[in-house]
């Protein structure tokens, strides 16, 4: 007897394996996880730095398209014109922020154009507005996503980031997931009302609809400037990119101030080395 019921249960346990039951996948049992890629960032690296015309792309995909949902309460207009960021000139950064209105209780009407000075205003007044808008889901502040996202690696390979300096995880999980939605979902998943299926994104079930489709954003192809492919996969790296730097404006800064800090410690490291045998040069045994 007991012989029968082990048979029957490793019986059934194979047909759950094999995925022959009859009742629908769940967006979580639709398929294995997507390895996300490592992407070629220009930031990248010990002595990468941002490309400013990359960052003025991303910029305009995050304002035509991702600031419609999404806030950014870090970043004031003058940010955009510092050097290392997209660095638009100060006319265009006060043309841009003239065309928002700040709420201001203390001029008539209680509204006046933005200055450079001012945040960048959220999409919704208030967060019940927000999530009111997106069936119940707030979507996230973006100032300082592409540091709180990252990807996971298995041993050993992490270990080699510590001498690579790989610190950009967040962009690539940004481009990932901007690029890994499947519509319509796959045969057989079952996603909850208002979901979207994600590849990468945990339970593969997203709030967030495709934000991106080819042609939606229209570049504008400056003087000795090289035109871009205005794809699904380009928009999620210029926006990946300006996420981090807007997660991360002083990058270039840091990682210059502290290549100075180890070249000084090695310059250092060999001062100390030749006064220790100056100093004990006349003791025997030294």
């Amino acid at each position: 007897m007991i012989k029968t019921k082990s048979i029957c249960a490793a019986f059934v346990m194979a047909l759950a394996l094999t995925g022959m039951g009859a009742l629908p996948a769940t967006a979580q049992e639709a398929g294995a996880e997507t390895v996300i890629a490592k992407q070629a960032w220009t930031f990248g690296g010990l002595f990468g730095t941002y490309d400013k015309h990359q960052l003025q792309r991303g910029f305009q995909v995050f304002k035509e398209v991702c600031a419609s949902c999404h806030s950014a309460n870090l970043l004031t207009y003058r940010n955009l014109a510092e050097d290392g960021g997209p660095e638009f000139s100060d006319a265009q950064v006060k043309a841009l922020a003239a065309t928002y209105k700040i709420s201001d209780r203390t001029v008539k009407g209680g509204t006046r154009p933005a200055t450079p000075a001012d945040h960048w205003p959220p999409p919704f007044a208030t967060e019940q507005d927000g999530r009111d808008a997106n069936g119940g889901s707030l979507p996230p502040d973006f100032s300082v996503i592409a540091k709180a996202r990252g990807i996971e690696e298995p041993f050993p390979w992490w270990v080699l980031d510590y001498f690579t300096a790989y610190q950009e995880g967040g962009p690539d999980y940004i481009h990932a997931l901007l690029t890994s939605f499947v519509e319509p979902a796959p045969a057989g998943v079952q996603l909850p009302p208002g979901k979207h299926f994600n590849k990468i994104f945990p339970g593969h079930a997203i709030s967030m609809p495709p934000p991106l489709t080819d042609g939606l954003v229209m570049y504008t192809v400056g003087k000795g400037e090289q035109p871009v492919p205005m794809t699904v996969d380009q928009y999620s790296k210029d926006v990946s990119a300006f996420l981090m730097w807007l997660s991360e404006p002083h990058l270039i800064a840091r990682k210059e101030a502290g290549f100075r800090v180890m070249l000084f410690l090695i310059v250092f490291a060999g001062l100390m080395y030749l006064v220790k045998r100056r100093l004990w040069s006349s003791v025997e045994g030294h």
